[in-house]
């Protein structure tokens, strides 16, 4: 479904040969900003075991992104429909196209399609700021809580977002 300029799709086996270049440089970016190191976090992050183990996991509703004929990103959720939650699990964009308005455009896309979905939650490392600058500036999470003791490296953030109903 295109969204915006950008064409959601669920994703398939054969797609996680297409994404780990993409997740790749998406984490591997953020661990040379913020983490100092060369190699990325977490693990499987760079041989698709993580989009293996978390896309297809039974409780998840995983999407490719695509720009034209141009992965460049995905997204893994879970829906809780009956409690009318949702965990973003994972999001990454490549890092080639950071700051363009993709991931924003994304995450509008997870609002749209999921109306039902009253409180969105996810967590991010303490340390990496440009999501802390994402998730609560653009896209309107708190920090609820933060785990993994005083450590900036270690720590999680974590994010909650409550979604108001409009006045009629």
């Amino acid at each position: 479904m295109i969204f915006n300029g950008l064409e959601f799709s669920l994703m398939k086996k054969e797609d996680i040969s297409v994404l780990i270049p993409v997740m790749k440089r998406a984490f591997d970016d953020d661990a040379r900003l913020f983490f100092q190191k060369t190699a990325g976090d977490p693990p499987g992050y760079d041989d698709g075991s993580f989009l293996e183990k978390w896309g297809f996991d039974s409780n998840a509703v995983s999407y490719r992104i695509n720009l034209g004929e141009r992965a460049i990103g995905a997204i893994i959720l879970f829906i809780d429909d009956k409690h009318k939650c949702g965990f973003l699990g994972n999001m990454f964009i490549d890092s080639e196209l950071i700051g363009k308005g993709y991931g924003y455009t994304a995450w509008c896309f997870v609002e749209h399609r999921y109306p039902q979905i009253a409180v969105w939650e996810t967590e991010t490392p303490a340390v990496s700021y440009r999501n802390h600058h994402f998730y609560i500036n653009k896209c309107g999470f708190h920090v609820v809580a933060v785990e993994g003791g005083i450590d900036r490296y270690k720590a999680q953030f974590k994010l909650k977002k409550e979604i108001c109903e409009k006045m009629t």
